[in-house]
C-alpha cells in the first residue's frame, strides 16, 4: 500500500464544511486503488487535523493525484484551510 498522511489547518467555522468534502471523497471511492481514508482531529490545537489516504500502490496513488477530478478535489478542499497542507507521502511498511 502507499498513499499520504497531511496536515490541515482548517478555517474557524470550517469544520462541518471539511467533514462534507471527506465523505464526498469516500462516494468518490470508484478511484482505482483507492483503499481508505481517515481523519483525526489534534487534541491540542482543535483546527488541526490529520488526514490518511490509501492507495494498493505508488502507481494508483500519483494517477490519482495527477488527475483532474483529484485537482478539483484538492481545490475544494483547500478553500476550507488556512494554509497550504503539509503533504507526507510514503510506502505503508506495516498494517493489521
Amino acid at each position: 500500500m502507499y498513499g499520504t498522511v497531511a496536515l490541515l489547518r482548517v478555517r474557524p467555522g470550517c469544520e462541518a464544511a471539511l467533514l462534507d468534502e471527506v465523505r464526498a471523497e469516500d462516494l468518490e471511492a470508484h478511484m482505482p486503488g483507492y483503499i481508505a481514508q481517515y481523519v483525526f482531529r489534534a487534541d491540542a490545537e482543535r483546527n488541526q487535523y490529520w488526514l490518511v489516504v490509501l492507495f494498493e500502490n505508488r502507481e494508483t496513488y500519483h494517477a490519482n493525484a495527477a488527475s483532474p477530478e483529484q485537482h478539483a478535489r484538492y481545490l475544494r478542499l483547500r478553500a476550507l484551510l488556512t494554509a497550504e497542507p503539509e503533504w507526507h507521502d510514503g510506502e505503508v511498511i506495516y498494517h493489521t
